[in-house]
């Protein structure tokens, strides 16, 4: 007896659909995720200053590249807990919950009273934000048209630097000693991600559920009503015709750990492979860099405390501009094209600038301007590495995937990255902390070659024909 199953062409018509303030809407309220964590990472390494000094917490460097960690590893944990429970009850569920904890987990941290408690609190708020990765990542996807996917998760992603924008103007006031003193500063700094954090819950009312997660778990009324309710919004009776064939599904129960076993290592192989060592590379390049940015300036450029922020500003800038000005080639080049090339460009400025470093030939000025255009390309590389694992594997496990990678590449080169550039930069010796550089090189170099020999062509294709949904009905 033949096995049931329904036909739809809901993945045709989202693809088809002309772009449209509602979908300014999905990116406005999902994609305040990352101004939200880029806002946590700024505010932690502009205000270590304070916090660890007297007027805070009286932390060693060693113990703020731990904390970074804690983050780190709570954002691991977070991304697999709440990735798994997004496949199975929806998108939509779960945004509130992901930004609740995060939003609580950050006021509580501006309440620390101590290095043990500070830790704990970085883990909480970790954890909410790993969670946001898996769900937000997953929804944008699933909701904005093939042809521009590549430049708006390039886009979306970017917008970590305009929270790290804000983490460093805020910094800037809030160590002040005029304004206030530096004790209640960096406390009322983490306020400001838990008010935001706040308001998103109120916005994301108005986002659907996903009809492609709907559609895969039986749900195809409550799918097609979604998508007609969408295009009420767009333009009703004015959309051009679906470009895509109709798919058949059937119905299935939840994804079981074997399935996930039979998925990774035996149907797309080379596509773990390839999505592992993109999310390692870009995981250690940036965060032990990033994390760990401001003792740098302290440590070898004297940069006081209250104008690292400023520095920072001019970073953040070329890390926003990256993937919004280079997403386009995304689309049109080529995912193969344009992945390998920024990872490797990224790669070799790195490993000039630090030997730039070690010879002691740069200012506080000038290690500034080479770091942002480095990370003017490194930044569309790191997006492109969410983009790649977000839509090259099946629909009904598209949100733990993307939670078991960057789960896996933020253990490898996430956790193990601040902590390693941390104990470099106590010793106090460019030499020591050019090897680090070098390391997240050569790294980003290999992860280019990588993608020059087993990248993916998913430019412009919808996301059923770039892997075949578990439901499928062949």
């Amino acid at each position: 007896m033949a096995e049931p199953y329904y036909e739809t062409d809901i993945p045709a018509r989202l693809d088809c659909l002309p772009w449209h303030r509602f979908h300014w809407l999905v990116i406005a309220a999902l994609g305040v995720t990352w101004i939200l964590d880029g806002l946590e990472v700024t505010l932690v390494g502009s205000l270590s200053g304070a916090f660890a000094g007297p007027n805070g917490l009286s932390m060693s460097e060693s113990e703020i590249g731990f904390t970074a960690s804690a983050y780190l590893a709570g954002a691991i944990l977070g991304a697999l807990g709440f990735g798994q429970l997004t496949d199975l009850y929806g998108r939509k569920r779960l945004f509130s919950i992901t930004v609740l904890v995060y939003a609580v987990a950050t006021v509580a941290t501006g309440l620390s009273w101590n290095f043990l408690s500070f830790a704990l609190f970085r883990f909480g708020t970790g954890a909410g934000i790993g969670g946001e990765y898996a769900a937000i990542n997953s929804a944008i996807d699933e909701l904005i048209p093939a042809r521009i996917r590549g430049w708006t998760d390039l886009a979306v992603n970017g917008t970590f630097w305009i929270g790290a924008a804000l983490g460093a103007s805020s910094s800037l006031v809030l160590l002040d000693p005029n304004l206030l003193p530096l004790w209640l500063g960096w406390r009322l700094a983490f306020g400001i991600g838990g008010t935001l954090g706040f308001g998103v819950i109120v916005l994301r009312r108005f986002v659907p559920e996903s009809p492609r997660w709907l559609m895969t778990h039986g749900r195809i009324e409550e799918a097609e009503r979604v998508v007609c309710e969408i295009e009420k919004r767009i333009g009703d009776g004015t959309l051009p015709r679906p470009a895509g064939k109709p798919i058949r599904l059937t119905p299935r129960g939840p994804v079981s750990l074997v399935e996930l076993g039979v998925v990774l290592m035996r149907r797309y192989p080379r596509r773990t492979v390839l999505g592992l060592t993109l999310m390692a590379a870009q995981a250690f390049c940036y965060n032990a860099v990033f994390f760990t940015y401001a003792l740098v300036l302290r440590r070898f450029y004297a940069v006081p405390a209250d104008r690292v922020g400023e520095y920072i500003l001019a970073f953040a800038a070329g890390n926003f501009l990256g993937p919004l000005l280079l997403g386009r080639l995304f689309d049109t080049v080529g995912r193969r094209t344009m992945i390998a090339l920024t990872y490797g460009l990224a790669g070799g400025l790195m490993a000039a600038t630090a030997l730039l470093f070690a010879f002691g030939a740069l200012g506080a000025t000038g290690q500034t301007a080479l770091w942002t255009a480095i990370f003017f390309v490194a930044s569309a590389a790191a997006s492109a590495a969410y983009l790649t694992v977000g839509e090259t594997f099946p629909l009904e496990l598209r949100a733990l995937i993307i939670a078991l990678f960057y789960g896996f590449g933020t253990a490898i080169g996430g956790v193990a990255g601040p902590m390693l550039f941390g104990i470099l930069i106590e010793t106090g010796s460019r030499a020591a902390l050019m090897w680090g550089y070098l390391l997240a090189a050569a790294l980003m170099i290999a992860a280019s070659a990588v993608e020059a020999a087993i990248g993916v062509g998913a430019e412009r294709r919808a996301l059923e024909e770039v892997a075949a949904p578990l439901s499928m009905h062949i």
